[in-house]
């Protein structure tokens, strides 16, 4: 017989391993995957299949694809970051936060040695 707490690290231990072998799709691959389906060429359910999603997903995805298609279609002309484009401002920001960090502690060292002069 199973403790609480044994059965509670095998749940959380199984949920970890589940999220770090979760596939992860490009904005591009899930235009595609719903382009295909739009197109016809082969049931939802063999597209689901052939990627390895489950069809709430795919639902999921369509509605969001069509719905940014009917806000630009409405002249909403802003857009969303790719993740390219997401991975790139943060490797930005973390430079960025690294030469601001170089520069508080080259200003503090001057800082002291000017009052060492004085």
């Amino acid at each position: 017989m199973e403790t609480k707490a044994h059965k509670s690290s095998t749940v959380n231990f199984v949920k970890d391993i589940r999220n770090k072998t979760r596939r992860i799709f490009t904005s591009e691959q899930k235009i595609l995957i719903v382009m295909e389906a739009i197109r016809g060429e082969s049931p939802v359910a063999e597209i689901c299949r052939k990627y390895g999603i489950h069809q709430a997903q795919f639902y999921r995805w369509n509605k969001e694809f069509l719905e940014a298609g009917k806000k630009r279609l409405a002249g909403d002309t802003t857009r969303e970051a790719t993740s390219d484009e997401v991975a790139e401002l943060r490797k930005e920001n973390q430079r960025l936060k690294e030469t601001v960090a170089e520069l508080v502690i080259r200003y503090d060292i001057v800082k002291k040695s000017l009052r060492m002069l004085e």
